[in-house]
């Protein structure tokens, strides 16, 4: 599989990296099989070649993470929505807390019933 990834290059600590079309096996910096265009984290500065990876995505070439969300900016790809880790963890507190409220309610009416057989005796 053909996946679109982010070949790191430049100094020590002022990375710049090559977007490139490379095997999935293939180590991050190894020989690619085209190179796609450049992104520099520190100025954001972005160049796509639209055409090539027009065509690479057209062969079926997946994507990474980072590469989607700088095709989605250049415009290649549409917008989608993805999940959150910090979504995905507030959900769970949510969660966490509906149950601790459900036991909490439980433990509330076992003990008026228990109250009230109490009272009849």
């Amino acid at each position: 599989m053909i996946k679109l990834r982010l070949k790191r290059f430049g100094k020590k600590k002022e990375a710049s990296f090559r977007i490139v079309a490379c095997n999935s096996t293939s180590r991050r910096d190894g020989r690619p099989l085209q190179e796609l265009g450049f992104y520099n984290p520190r100025t954001k500065e972005t160049r796509l070649d639209t055409e090539a990876l027009r065509t690479r995505l057209i062969q079926g070439a997946q994507p990474t993470n980072v590469v989607r969300t700088l095709l989605e900016k250049g415009g290649l790809l549409e917008k989608t929505e993805r999940p959150s880790i910090a979504i995905g963890k507030a959900k769970l507190e949510k969660e966490k807390l509906a149950k601790a409220k459900t036991k909490d309610e439980e433990n509330d009416s076992t003990k008026a019933e228990s109250e009230s057989n109490e009272a009849e005796s």
